[in-house]
């Protein structure tokens, strides 16, 4: 019989990986790298739209939708680490299971995968409450502001 992990526990197997899971510009920085890969890694040949693994994935059936579902999980799992509210973790929450839901139906799930980016909301509600909580986060062009 398996136990359930403890998030400490996985906290103590980040921080062996010298990741630290509580470091709000480090999180910013992953959730923003991981934002761009799901949602905005690739631009398609002859339009200006871009695309992300979410969209691309998305097109293996079952699979590719519970890969997207558990990367959209991590960013929430991260947005819990920054001690963000209930209702904001809901909210993403929703966002990632809407987007699965969603995006497991058969091509018409594929065209809503490309225009519905919940780890992009996702990552607005992130920064909303970092640039309010951790106003030291803010990065423009790669540099970190001065508080």
């Amino acid at each position: 019989m398996t136990r359930p992990v403890s998030p400490d526990q996985i906290d103590a197997l980040f921080a062996g990986l010298g990741i630290d899971t509580r470091n709000p510009a480090q999180i910013r920085q992953r959730v923003e790298t991981l934002e761009l890969l799901l949602e905005r890694s690739l631009v398609i040949p002859g339009t200006n739209r871009a695309v992300g693994l979410d969209s691309i994935i998305g097109l293996v059936p079952v699979i590719g939708d519970v890969i997207t579902a558990a990367m959209g999980a991590y960013i929430v799992w991260e947005a819990r680490n920054l001690g963000m509210s209930k209702w904001q973790l809901t909210r993403m929450a929703g966002n990632v299971a809407f987007d699965t839901v969603l995006g497991a139906v058969p091509v018409a799930g594929d065209v809503f995968d490309f225009l519905f980016r919940s780890n992009s909301r996702n990552l607005r509600i992130i920064k909303r409450h970092l640039d309010k909580h951790h106003p030291g986060t803010r990065v423009i062009e790669g540099t970190v502001l001065p508080r």
